[in-house]
């Protein structure tokens, strides 16, 4: 187990970390855009305590989405506060520009947007040279055939259930098909993640799709018990 404060290491051992967890599956990973910024260590503690086996931390600067959120330096804080993986969703325009700086920050999975880059490939290789494993996300009105060209690279594909931007918004159902679709064509080691209205209503569905990573905001954060929220979130992946 790594110390607090220090991101895992190398790709080979991000890749090996990754696996651990996909065994693990469902597995709900908090998203940080709703917690309490002005409290983060204990945020952080809170789901810690709640068992939780990695953070998720949505970027936005503005441009790619209508929105804007926190950067690197966030990113630090949270690698300073937690030994659990960080798994970085940057929403940005150009994000081949900032790769070395999230890795640096201490990203230990950075996905970014095919809509965002017209050539991916070399942007995952550029995140596997500095240790990390690699994401690619797509939004609702995305089709998948954009993602084909990378396929063969990622280690995660993350399915966007709204478009991204902005949370609290309602699950758009071709987030479904894409996952059995995806799952039909990814090589088995291939994480499938989904981003954007997932609760107690819509994670069975996803997780019966394909979905092996939830990304969940309101669900855990406007909760009282961050625990119960999220145990109780499993519980529902599973019936």
């Amino acid at each position: 187990m790594v110390a607090a404060g220090q991101p895992l290491d190398s790709l080979a051992t991000r890749r090996a970390h990754l696996a651990a967890l996909s065994q693990a599956a469902p597995v709900v990973l908090p998203s940080l855009l709703l917690c309490d910024f002005g409290n983060l260590e204990r945020e952080i503690r809170r789901l810690e305590d709640a068992g939780v086996r990695a953070l998720h931390l949505d970027v936005m600067d503005g441009q790619f989405v209508p929105n804007m959120t926190y950067g690197m330096p966030i990113v630090e804080a949270c690698r300073r506060l937690t030994k659990l993986p960080l798994d970085v969703h940057i929403m940005i325009a150009n994000p081949a520009r900032y790769v070395r700086q999230f890795m640096a920050a201490g990203a230990d999975n950075l996905t970014f947007h095919i809509e965002a880059t017209a050539e991916p490939r070399p942007v995952i290789e550029q995140i596997h040279s500095l240790g990390g494993t690699a994401g690619i996300a797509l939004n609702p009105a995305t089709p998948l055939s954009a993602i084909d060209g990378c396929l063969d690279l990622v280690d995660v594909v993350l399915v966007m259930s709204v478009p991204a931007g902005f949370g609290g918004q309602k699950f758009h159902e071709v987030a479904i098909e894409k996952l059995q679709q995806l799952r039909r064509v990814v090589r088995p080691e291939v994480i499938l993640e989904g981003d954007g209205g997932i609760n107690e209503q819509t994670i069975a569905r996803c997780h019966a799709a394909g979905c092996q990573f939830f990304v969940v905001g309101s669900a855990i954060f406007g909760r009282p018990d961050y625990a119960t929220a999220v145990q109780g979130l499993v519980v529902h992946a599973r019936s």
